[in-house]
């Protein structure tokens, strides 16, 4: 099967959650013998670099990008809110992207266009007029909703109007966007039904994140109460990852008092006030050359997400490490845990204490609910097994 797979940033080098989970399906699809041609958007944020790539990777994916100035423009963000225009999406739209998937497609025919994220759906005009393949869109996540929760937790009336107003947009082309497309992979089963209650007809399956667990080393370790690394990683320049950073570090570490445990921060686009508020229980260490490593330097991890959407990568690959991981329900929101098990579960202030408190007393529980973590991700996320399940939707369609 030939699969076009069109990124919204470069899937290598695997910076994020989302390179990484673009990443997997690739090399999930070529493990399956498929043929996939990759366009990608190249953004300041997230640059392609083909030098940084390996040439078995170049060959092999037949690799291309196109830088696209993706930056918040102010005048062009006022007048999509005039226009009643997605600018959130309108932005990631390029001449030079569209000349060059317009040359791809009279040049090569594919059996399925695989869109990754809502940002790369204003192109289906094109495809539709030069390609008579099937388009999938992979939903990482519903993008109003993400919007939308940050909306509700904002307490500046002005930016909640224009919160409302973004989240409202988006709404209103996603539920517009599944009647140009031939089929959903949703990353989780509360996005299909989510999908579902949009009014979508088309075919939807549920095509989670996966990995491969052999690229997981998992560095046992054993744990006093009176040196527990606590840890959150994850990009600054993603607002729900900043709010939760700040919640974390304003309200919950402080109401602690604990002198016995640390927390450990870790992530690009690290702000200059956390930075300088480096102390003795709370380490900075920005951007990490390994997340991996870092995660296995620390403990538990420490997700307080209250306005995310889709699936956290991080909290798949903590598992996968063996880390106990303590989230909000929106958090781990797309994930079948079992709280208590294999992940604990806090919503407020005094739950994250609760949860916090009762690891300092019982820190053999740590290594327990790790040691179910990785178990629990190597069963239900397996690369390979989602990734035959991708095909055979990519046939069904």
């Amino acid at each position: 099967m030939k699969i076009l797979q069109l990124c919204h940033k470069p899937p290598q080098p695997s910076i994020d959650g989302g390179c990484i989970s673009m990443n997997n399906t690739t090399e999930g699809l070529l493990k399956n013998k498929c043929k996939v041609k990759i366009l990608t958007i190249s953004t300041i944020k997230h640059p392609f670099n083909p030098n940084k790539l390996s040439k078995n990777y170049i060959q092999r994916t037949a690799i291309e990008g196109v830088f696209v100035d993706t930056k918040l423009n102010i005048v062009d963000a006022f007048s999509n809110l005039v226009t009643s225009d997605s600018y959130n999406i309108s932005r990631f739209f390029s001449p030079d992207f569209d000349t060059l998937l317009i040359k791809t497609l009279k040049e090569n025919e594919f059996d399925v266009i695989h869109l990754e994220s809502l940002f790369m759906t204003p192109y289906i005009h094109t495809l539709r007029k030069f390609s008579n393949s099937k388009i999938i869109l992979r939903s990482h996540n519903l993008e109003y909703m993400i919007w939308e929760r940050l909306a509700r937790k904002t307490v500046n009336p002005a930016k909640k109007i224009y919160l409302n107003i973004l989240s409202k947009q988006l709404k209103e082309y996603e539920t517009n966007v599944l009647n140009a497309i031939d089929g959903i992979a949703a990353i989780s089963i509360q996005d299909r039904v989510k999908y579902e209650n949009l009014g979508c007809k088309k075919p939807i399956s549920t095509i989670p994140f996966g990995i491969d667990i052999k690229n997981y080393d998992f560095v046992k370790k054993i744990i006093n109460n009176d040196d527990i690394r606590f840890f959150h990683i994850g990009s600054m320049d993603w607002k729900p990852n900043l709010e939760a950073v700040t919640w974390l570090f304003e309200e919950i570490w402080p109401s602690l008092a604990n002198n016995n445990i640390s927390l450990h921060l870790a992530g690009r686009k690290m702000p200059n006030w956390i930075l300088e508020k480096d102390n003795k229980q709370i380490i900075n260490h920005g951007e990490v050359d390994s997340a991996n490593d870092f995660m296995n330097q620390n403990d538990v991890m420490i997700v307080p997400l209250l306005s995310a959407g889709g699936m956290r990568v991080k909290i798949i690959e903590g598992m996968a490490l063996g880390k106990t991981i303590i989230s909000t329900k929106i958090g781990a929101e797309g994930i079948n845990y079992k709280d208590g098990e294999n992940i604990l579960i806090a919503n407020t202030l005094q739950e994250f204490k609760q949860v916090i408190n009762m690891l300092i007393e019982n820190p053999e529980m740590i290594n327990v609910i790790g040691n179910n973590a990785r178990e629990f991700v190597s069963d239900y996320y397996n690369n390979k097994i989602i990734n035959s399940n991708l095909l055979e939707f990519y046939k069904s369609v």
